[in-house]
């Protein structure tokens, strides 16, 4: 086992273990500090609440290194396929962590949190992500060595971390359901900002990306490079991106509804003070 293979086993273990320690320990204490309505909650609302906040601080940490990998890593940027990043992979090893701390917390507190459309989730990234952590070196039979890369040192490292972008809407996502739970306001400022740049950054993160991304995929289809992938990576790359990118839209969809069901309210009331301000006149 080599040392690069060391540091990603170790990054995979340091991730699981520091965002359960998060989610049992530190969101608790951190939470009734900042957000004295925490103390308040029911034990599902506080569960919900410690899982969320452990989805945060993964989102911020990949979210940010990713979109830094993705404007500055030069090995990435000339070959998106092949380039290696020994960043790039740790990035990805901390992602793959708090996925399976995630999935942990969603089956054991299944009843309160249990959401199959996230298992789904959780299962294929990590499927994918995968290729992009373990190194296939020679010593396959033929049969594996036609399926596989004879030698994936950093195969699709600067696309999962492009895809990692995706977490930057996370934040968003979180901090209206926190709003919600503490019960603001619909209509107060920090919720319809908060909401507008839900909307926005999901969008552009999520849905945006989609059609450079396929016409990326499609540019390389049958190239040399992608060859060398092997079927297996091929196919898994293909499929796994579909399943996350129909959920996606599926997403997209619901926080679209929610936001012109909100702005058509927020129209009403403006309409109905405006109606009572003329009375008093």
């Amino acid at each position: 086992m080599d040392t690069n293979t060391i540091l990603l086993i170790s990054t995979c273990f340091a991730s699981f273990f520091t965002f359960q320690i998060i989610f049992h320990v530190v969101s608790y204490w951190f939470s009734a500090k900042i957000s004295p309505g925490f103390n308040n909650l029911n034990f599902k609302k506080k569960i919900e609440w410690n899982s969320r906040v452990v989805s945060t601080c993964h989102s911020l940490v990949v979210g940010l290194v990713g979109l830094y990998i993705f404007l500055f890593d030069e090995a990435g940027i000339a070959d998106p396929l092949w380039g290696d990043t020994s960043l790039g992979k740790v990035n990805v090893a901390i992602a793959s962590g708090y996925l399976v701390s995630d999935l942990l917390i969603l089956i054991w507190y299944w009843k309160v949190i249990g959401d199959k459309y996230f298992v789904i989730h959780h299962c294929t990234a990590l499927y994918a992500y995968h290729f992009v952590l373990l190194s296939h070196k020679g010593s396959h039979s033929q049969l594996w060595s036609s399926l596989v890369a004879q030698k994936n040192d950093g195969v699709l490292v600067y696309v999962g971390n492009f895809r990692l972008l995706a977490e930057l809407s996370s934040p968003f996502v979180n901090q209206r359901w926190f709003f919600e739970a503490l019960k603001y306001p619909k209509f107060s400022k920090a919720n319809v900002i908060n909401g507008i740049l839900m909307t926005v950054v999901f969008f552009v993160v999520r849905i945006a990306s989609i059609p450079p991304y396929y016409g990326y995929m499609y540019s390389v289809f049958g190239t040399e490079a992608y060859m060398r992938l092997g079927f297996l990576i091929q196919f898994s790359w293909i499929s796994t991106c579909v399943v996350l990118d129909v959920m996606n839209v599926m997403w997209m969809i619901k926080i679209s509804k929610g936001c012109i069901k909100v702005i058509s309210l927020l129209r009403q009331e403006k309409a109905r003070k405006s109606l009572q301000n003329g009375k008093l006149d």
